[in-house]
């Protein structure tokens, strides 16, 4: 689970092996995290009734390839800088909603797997 949530249910997932970017992943493990990746994503739109789940390759807060999952809630759940018009953008802190709602969500995902 992300511990810092875009909305409930974002999680990610990691490979254990190091690859900075998701480029040098080797096709096996690629493929590996986009099964899973489907796999999740279905039962994250049954438990949070969401239409689609965003899934993004990055590497950029943390220099290690990772799969970020986030149910849409919302259309801008996951944007790109050029459709923000404020040439300084502002961020809060990050959300944190605790272990416990962590491992809850995870709980229910891990049932449904």
């Amino acid at each position: 689970m992300d511990i810092g949530p875009i909305r409930p249910g974002h999680l990610q997932i990691i490979p254990i092996e190091h690859y900075e970017t998701f480029d040098e992943l080797p096709p096996d493990i690629a493929t590996d995290i986009m099964r899973l990746a489907q796999r999740l994503a279905r039962i994250l739109k049954a438990l949070f009734d969401v239409e689609r789940v965003a899934f993004a390759f990055t590497g950029g807060d943390v220099v290690h390839a990772h799969a970020h999952l986030v149910p849409l809630v919302e259309k801008d759940d996951i944007t790109s800088r050029r459709y923000i018009p404020e040439e300084k953008v502002t961020y809060r802190e990050l959300p944190h909603p605790g272990d416990a709602a962590l491992q809850r969500i995870a709980a229910d995902i891990a049932r449904r797997l």
